[in-house]
């Protein structure tokens, strides 16, 4: 066994190498018998009870690889379990996504009034190939149906055109204000306590 772990303090794991740390007790023996005041504590990797504790997270500015000088800023990173940064490229994937499953629901409804051969098909495809992912599903109905993929992404750009015009940002901020104290209000109302109603009083 090359070495073997030790917790000197709670959260913190030291590996000590056993071979290596018996010649250095031997030199720490030796050392005490000439009367030399050298301290047992370095056997546990350093003395842990003089470093300073490491933050949890830290806030600072960090350059990832890739990224131009334009695109640095501030991150939070964890020194617990890694770097968490300001960015919303998943919700701009699911906006695409969803728009993409409107954009189904919509041709299907159009084929369904105009051309039911069409509907019957392309109902078929979409219960094989469902849109979770609209880049995927509408590679795969391209090459099986050109002008259905064409006709798809072209009603996801209109129906994502109406939906920026109607969309309003403080308005939608409101409403999720107003869930989040509601559903406050309402773990509050389970965790209270009532007092037992008395006839008497």
């Amino acid at each position: 066994m090359a070495g073997v772990q030790v917790m000197p303090a709670v959260g913190a794991v030291a590996t000590v190498d056993v071979r290596a740390e018996g010649s250095r007790a031997a030199g720490l023996r030796r050392g005490r018998a000439s009367g030399s005041g050298v301290s047992s504590a370095s056997l546990f990797a350093g003395d842990w009870r003089r470093r300073p504790r490491r933050p949890a997270c830290t806030v600072g500015v960090r350059q990832c690889r890739g990224r131009s000088k334009r695109q640095q800023g501030l991150a939070v990173v964890c020194n617990l379990g890694g770097d968490y940064e300001e960015g919303f490229e998943d919700v701009h994937v699911q906006l695409m996504n969803f728009f993409t499953y409107k954009a189904v629901r919509t041709v299907l409804t159009q084929l369904y009034e105009m051309n039911p051969p069409s509907y019957r098909w392309f109902y078929n495809f979409v219960c094989v190939n469902k849109p979770t992912d609209g880049k995927l599903f509408l590679r795969a109905l391209g090459k099986e149906r050109q002008e259905l993929a064409e006709r798809v992404m072209i009603t996801r750009l209109h129906l994502y055109s109406k939906w920026i015009k109607k969309c309003d940002h403080a308005k939608m901020y409101e409403r999720i204000s107003d869930e989040n104290l509601l559903l406050m209000r309402e773990r509050l109302m389970e965790t209270v306590i009532w007092p037992a109603d008395d006839t008497n009083t």
